[in-house]
């Protein structure tokens, strides 16, 4: 698939954004974009982890949303449109309890109301952990 951004993305910016928001309160970063994904990490520790010392569930679906809604509004003109979160389901398969997640966002399909985002977790060791499915509805800029 070609490059599917509207604007050159910006790591730095990208970051910029989560600031003082759950993401960074969970430490997911942004690391790596290429044409049609979203790369980052988020840390598998106290932050993130449940009573019994693993990554929550919840903890996955907010890194997957996260990166998933990222890169859907990078392909976007944002000063008229942007996208927003409508439906995501997460299968987890494998628990984690230490070192740094690496989640990556492919776009599946890109519509004009609304896109669709396939999201892969991996472990430390690049087995993979969680995959999420996530629909963006696009919608006009107030």
């Amino acid at each position: 698939m070609s490059n599917v951004w509207f604007a050159t993305p910006d790591i730095a910016d990208m970051n910029r954004q989560m600031e003082n928001t759950a993401c960074s309160n969970l430490g997911i970063e942004i690391t790596e974009v290429g044409d049609n994904w979203v790369k980052g990490t988020m840390p598998a520790d106290a932050r993130t982890f449940q009573p019994v010392g693993l990554v929550h569930g919840g903890a996955n679906v907010l890194f997957a949303e996260t990166l998933g809604s990222m890169a859907a509004n990078l392909c976007l003109d944002n000063s008229k449109e942007y996208a927003v979160g409508q439906e995501i389901n997460a299968n987890h398969l494998r628990g984690v309890r230490s070192g740094t997640l690496t989640g990556v966002a492919t776009l599946v399909h890109k519509g004009r109301s609304s896109q669709v985002w396939e999201i892969r977790i991996y472990n430390n060791e690049g087995k993979l952990s969680c995959i999420s499915r996530l629909t963006m509805a696009v919608i006009p800029a107030q």
